[in-house]
């Protein structure tokens, strides 16, 4: 019986070590591209994105996040997931805000199985306990609770509130100033790669996180 030459198996053997060395390495130049927007990777992979993409990304821990006990917090300390984020600037969560959370939640919802490889952010610049809800009813036609912080506990368990410095606010999400209906789709890596605006229909949405899901 044959056997194989001692070289030939440890050619198998460092080409099986390799691979996983090679596909980070890979990984690794194509974020970097992507991310210094040299690169537009949801366009060069033909997809239809429905959302609109945020040339060159935004990173989130590029500044400072406060959690809802006033603690600093990084999107890095979290685990990695998508993230839906949801921007509220002033002292009130008006109807277009309340809307956002609402139609935010039904996404996540409706993403089924998935539902676990993806969060959402709240994220104001102030506390959100300095915040109102400037709502008595919810878009879904119920009474709206008494203020934000009820609001949140009771209707969007899950969903993480924090809160920026209003200088780094408006660098974060400049198109929320124009369009107070805008909200943002985050990598599990911190970075803001898209906006989304009311008029874009929610089934467009779970398209676009689908695609990105699966690749």
């Amino acid at each position: 019986m044959e056997q194989t030459p001692p070289g030939n198996h440890r050619a198998v053997l460092l080409l099986i070590g390799g691979i996983p060395v090679i596909i980070i390495l890979a990984a690794t130049w194509l974020w970097y591209f992507v991310a210094s927007g040299d690169l537009d990777l949801v366009g060069a992979l033909g997809t239809s994105n429905r959302g609109t993409l945020v040339q060159p990304p935004r990173q989130l821990d590029d500044h400072a996040l406060t959690d809802i006990d006033g603690l600093e917090i990084t999107f890095a300390e979290l685990e990695p997931r998508w993230a839906l984020l949801i921007p509220s600037k002033g002292a009130q969560c008006d109807a277009a805000c309340e809307n956002t959370l609402y139609t935010t939640r039904q996404i996540h919802t409706a993403m089924g199985k998935e539902f676990n490889r993806i969060r959402r952010l709240f994220i104001s610049d102030m506390a959100a306990a300095d915040v109102t809800l400037g709502v008595t009813e919810l878009s879904d036609g119920r009474p709206a609770p008494a203020g934000l912080e009820q609001y949140l506990e009771s209707e969007h368990r899950g969903l993480k509130a924090l809160s920026v410095a209003g200088t780094d606010h408006g660098v974060l999400f400049p198109e929320f100033a124009d369009n107070p209906g805008t909200w943002y789709l985050v990598d599990p890596k911190g970075w803001i790669m898209m906006s989304y605006t009311a008029d874009i229909s929610y089934k467009d949405v779970i398209s676009d996180l689908k695609f990105l899901l699966k690749n």
